[in-house]
This record gives C-alpha cells, sequence and structure tokens, in this order.
C-alpha cells in the first residue's frame, strides 16, 4: 500500500499552508467523521472518513444532506491526515485548495455491512451510520465509474431512515460546529486555530502575539519623566515620557504614545517583521521637522533585529532594523520613531515583493470624495479580477491598497501591474487623475502612485502613528467602509483606535496567507 498519505504530503508547501503535515495515527475509540465547508475555487464541502489511520476523503460540489431524494456528486480525493479533523483556517492563494475552511460538522460513525471500511471503498460502496452534530442517520457512497484512482467520481445519497428531513440544505447552516464561524469570519481572522473537545472559552488559541496586559500600562503609568520598563519580556529605558509629541487638546505626549504602541505592536507586528524598517523619526514631536533614520544605531540593545544589506553602496545604510518582536516597535517608538515604514521585501529576498501597493495621492484639487471614487474603481477591478487586496486610509489624506503575491515577483513585475490596473481605472475618471511626475504639473489631479513598487520605497504600515495634530493612525479597513460616510482619512488616532480594533477586527488580516498570482490585465 505504501504511505497513503504521500499524494497529499506531495500536493503542499507545509512551509505555506497551515494545513498539518500529520502522519499514520493509530485506531483510538470509535472512528470519526468530519465535514469541512471549503471556499476554494469553487465553494464545496470535504467529507471524510476515519480509516486505517487517515481520513479517507470526497469533496462533495453541492454539500451533504439529510434529504434522502437528493443525489450528491462526490469526488474521491486523497487520502488526509488524522489531524485535518480540527483544521479551519486560511490556506493561502497559490497552495493546492487555496481558500478558507471552517469545521461544518464532525462527530463518529460506524461501517454498516461490512468489517473491513477500507475494502469497502476498493469495492466502491460505503455504508456510513453517522453521529454528527448536523449529519445523522445513513449515508451511502457508491462508485459510479472509475478504476479506485484519486479524482473519480462518486455518488452521495442520505438513506430514508429516523434522520432523514426532505428538502434539508446544508446552506443553511452554514456555521463552524467548532468555533461557531462563518467562513468569512475565519477569512478575516485566520491567524487563530481552534481544538476541539475544550470549553469554548478556551477553544481559541492566537497565532499571534499575546496582547500586553493591563499591569503593563500601569507600571508605564506609574514612572516618573524617565525609567526603565518591563514590556513584553524585555527591559527598556524610556525617557522624556511627559514630553508633548502630538499637539491637540490635551497634547499627546510621549508616555501616550509608548503605551499606544505597546497595544499595537501585536497586532501591527505580521506586516513589519521580518522586514527591514526605515524610521521617521520627530524626537521633538511633530511641530519640530522630522528626519527619516534607517541605520541600527551602535547603542541599540543586542536582542533588537538587524539585517546586514550587503548591496549597499557607500554612504547607504548599512544595518537596518528588524522589528521581529512587539517590543522592537516599543524601543523604535521610545527612539523617536513616530512612523514604522517596513520594506514591502523581506530581507531573506530583498529583490523579491511580498505586496503590490496601490497608493492613491491626492492632489490640492483632489476632494475627498474624488479619492473615494477612485477606490471604489480600484475595488470593482480588484474583484472582477478576483484578487484579494485591502485597503488602508493613511491617517493623513490618501488611500492605500495592498495586494499580497506570491514569492518570485520582481519590484518590475509587480510595478508594471500595478500601472495597468491603475491606468485602466484613470481611464474611467480621466478629469479626477495626473500621470505627471512633478507635483506642479499635476494642476491639483491626483496620483495613482504605481512607482512605489520599488526596492527600499515603502508606504506608512498599518496602525502606524503619523506625524499629525492628535497622533491620528493609519487604519485598514473593509471594502464597504469605502461606501461609509464617515469614513475620512484621519478619522482615527491613538486615542480611538483601539476601540474601533476591539469592535471590528484588524481587516488586513486577511490578507496574510493570502499571497497570490496577479492576472493578466487585458
Amino acid at each position: 500500500m505504501g504511505d497513503p498519505l504521500e499524494t497529499y504530503r506531495r500536493k503542499r508547501d507545509f512551509g505555506r499552508t497551515p494545513e498539518p503535515a500529520g502522519e499514520l495515527a493509530p485506531a483510538d475509540g470509535a472512528p470519526r467523521f468530519v465535514v469541512q465547508r471549503h471556499r476554494a475555487s469553487r465553494l464545496h464541502y470535504d467529507l471524510r472518513f476515519e480509516i486505517d489511520g487517515v481520513l479517507v476523503s470526497w469533496a462533495v460540489p453541492k454539500g451533504p444532506t439529510l434529504d434522502p431524494s437528493a443525489r450528491r456528486l462526490a469526488m474521491h480525493v486523497e487520502d488526509h491526515p488524522i489531524d485535518y479533523l480540527d483544521f479551519e483556517g486560511v490556506i493561502p492563494a497559490g497552495e493546492y485548495g487555496g481558500g478558507d475552511v471552517v469545521v461544518w460538522d464532525i462527530g463518529t460513525w460506524e461501517p454498516v455491512k461490512t468489517d473491513d471500511p477500507r475494502a469497502s471503498v476498493e469495492g466502491g460502496e460505503l455504508h456510513a451510520e453517522v453521529h454528527g452534530q448536523k449529519l445523522r442517520g445513513r449515508l451511502v457512497l457508491v462508485r459510479r465509474d472509475g478504476d479506485g484512482e484519486s479524482g473519480e467520481p462518486w455518488m452521495l445519497l442520505h438513506k430514508r431512515d429516523e434522520h432523514a428531513v426532505e428538502g434539508w440544505d446544508p446552506e443553511d447552516h452554514p456555521r463552524s460546529v467548532l468555533s461557531g464561524r462563518t467562513n468569512d469570519e475565519v477569512l478575516a481572522d485566520p491567524h487563530r486555530l481552534w481544538r476541539a473537545g475544550v470549553p469554548a472559552a478556551e477553544a481559541a488559541v492566537s497565532l499571534l502575539y499575546d496582547p500586553l496586559p493591563d499591569s503593563a500600562i500601569a507600571e508605564l503609568e506609574s514612572l516618573g519623566k524617565q525609567g526603565t520598563w518591563d514590556v513584553f519580556g524585555r527591559r527598556l529605558k524610556v525617557t522624556n515620557l511627559d514630553k508633548v509629541l502630538f499637539p491637540g487638546d490635551p497634547p499627546v505626549t510621549k508616555r501616550e504614545l509608548l503605551a499606544y504602541t505597546a497595544r499595537i505592536a501585536p497586532v501591527a507586528l505580521p506586516y513589519v517583521e521580518g522586514r527591514a524598517l526605515n524610521m521617521h523619526r520627530y524626537p521633538d514631536g511633530v511641530e519640530a521637522k522630522g528626519f527619516w533614520h534607517k541605520e541600527r544605531p551602535a547603542h541599540a540593545p543586542d536582542w533588537l533585529g538587524a539585517w546586514d544589506n550587503a548591496e549597499a553602496d557607500e554612504g547607504e545604510t548599512e544595518t537596518y532594523v528588524v522589528a521581529d518582536e512587539p517590543a522592537a516597535l516599543v524601543w523604535a517608538a521610545n527612539f523617536g520613531a513616530l512612523e514604522w515604514h517596513p520594506w514591502t521585501s523581506r530581507t531573506d529576498a530583498p529583490h523579491e515583493p511580498t505586496y503590490a501597493l496601490v497608493d492613491l495621492d491626492p492632489g490640492s484639487s483632489t476632494s475627498w470624495e474624488d479619492l473615494l471614487v477612485l477606490a471604489r474603481l480600484h475595488r470593482t477591478a480588484l474583484d472582477h479580477l478576483g484578487v484579494t487586496a485591502r485597503a488602508k486610509v493613511t491617517g493623513r489624506r490618501g488611500i492605500q491598497i495592498w495586494v499580497p503575491v506570491v514569492a518570485g515577483y520582481s519590484f518590475e513585475d509587480t510595478r508594471a501591474w500595478v500601472e495597468k490596473l491603475s491606468r485602466t481605472v484613470g481611464t474611467v475618471v480621466p478629469e479626477l487623475v495626473s500621470w505627471k511626475w512633478e507635483v506642479k504639473a499635476r494642476k491639483g489631479l491626483a496620483r495613482l502612485d504605481y512607482t512605489q513598487n520599488a526596492i527600499n520605497k515603502t508606504l506608512v504600515a498599518p496602525w502606524s502613528p503619523r506625524p499629525g495634530p492628535g497622533a491620528p493612525v493609519s487604519v485598514p479597513i473593509t471594502w464597504d467602509e469605502l461606501d461609509d460616510p464617515d469614513l475620512r482619512p484621519d478619522r482615527w488616532t491613538v486615542r480611538s483606535v483601539l476601540d474601533r480594533l476591539d469592535e471590528e477586527g484588524d481587516p488586513f488580516r486577511v490578507l496574510l496567507g493570502a499571497a497570490q498570482e496577479l492576472p493578466e490585465i487585458t
């Protein structure tokens, strides 16, 4: 028989997909079954039965049902590991089966009319008595034709028994039986793992850093003008805590900026970790002139991440800060870096961008409504292309759109693609857009700036503060929020954005693990 999971493993890159690699598992109690609702290139349901240490699997386009009059096509696919029973999350675009997955039903089952269910499958007919939360009663799988190889068509039906329900539709019951979430909710927060067999309050396991405890903020508040702060397991010397950095009523002090940074750092970290960080420093506050700082200072603590740029020319930055842990962003804020600008590429492949960037840069005559028109047109174009992307307001005047891409693209590739996308959009509203490079030559019109797709050209990170009165923040938004009449580019500040995060979550989280190939634009 060989390794029944060989085909499963060969189709997947476990360095990218969160799916379990798994191994053969010994029988432990009653055999189990699972049904996953899986939105890949098309919505389908994956029906899996535990047999001989693996999950024997079928893809069911219309889903299993309790309706005894329904006949469902079920395509026999490769065996999956037992660990897949609890898998719920997002398979990255470009990976086999890319899409979002929820555990739609789970339970135990009993083979009927056989003591050897593997032989029944090989023989082309499996009868299963299932005891799930949604599915109960007798399911029958019958091979329609083929020779037992993967990808063959079978027929799935539910017998007319006491559990049968005429007209029963699985789409009327879309939520996960493990987490209670829909596919949309999993897609919006893929970095959360759900465990079966534990109380609901303990089932969610974040794959991100834990949030900062309130006691750490209380410790910061108790310090004088300076002191040593224990934060995220690091001891930071913090200084000038009462210095005003942002004007306002009341003004925002450095102490308040550090508190915000510490609270947002676990959320912002996935967008900066593993990347060289360009820091925009305002050590004397935003009413004084700021400056760019890229070189990792000699006095930086040993634990602070670093990257040596072997291609640096004389006079260029040789060693960059890399914020690989939440405390690194707190260190940067204490260093006077009020804005965080990570590279679009990672340090392990500096010439390969991981995002294609659309920068909607308003001109002096561009109204906010004009900018929203341009953003909505990009939204429509990206949706038409089937591309996963999200927008964020900049905290100043603009809107930016981030498109995650698979490895292998050059900056020339992403720049050319974004230029074609934006020029296509620009033809719809030519009266709003200028393609001139010089600001004066644009005559106040907006620029759809594709040139940001270049090595060491950066856009401000999600959740980074911006240098303006009240400490505005660059905030990810949902596509629907482009239609919100209350939306403004500087709507949220360090004082208000955490409440929004608690209520709405992070709309950019969907971009993590969603790397995709860029479709051709015709």
